[in-house]
């Protein structure tokens, strides 16, 4: 088994559809694709794809760490207390364990993402 992992971030395979919980949704009705490309350390770590049609949620990320490159979209995340932040094609970020905020999907969007728990 090989130690290096190419993440495609146009995968063939189908993905795993899902809507926003009711009690996340905000506005507008986002769907979302998710593509898992690679798991590690029993399930703590996990990369793939995900993609998210316009809308609006509250995005609590609890213990989890995550990484995230925009492959195409526009989101504005605002974290609970802050100031929006635009990010665009080609921006990365991280969310730390305990952030708190709304998700903006302004066009859809598609990520490459890194998780850890």
């Amino acid at each position: 088994m090989s130690l290096l992992k190419t993440i495609d971030p146009n995968p063939s395979f189908e993905p795993k559809h899902r809507t926003a919980e009711p009690e996340r949704l905000i506005a507008g009705s986002p769907a979302f694709k998710t593509w898992l490309q690679d798991t590690a350390k029993n399930g703590k770590v996990n990369t793939g794809v995900f993609e998210a049609t316009p809308g609006e949620t509250h995005s609590i990320k609890g213990e989890t760490f995550e990484f995230c490159h925009l492959v195409h979209g526009v989101i504005e995340l605002t974290e609970k207390g802050r100031e929006p932040v635009i990010y665009r094609a080609g921006d990365s970020f991280v969310m730390k364990p305990g952030y708190v905020g709304v998700w903006k999907t302004i066009e859809t969007v598609r990520k490459i993402f890194v998780t850890v728990t």
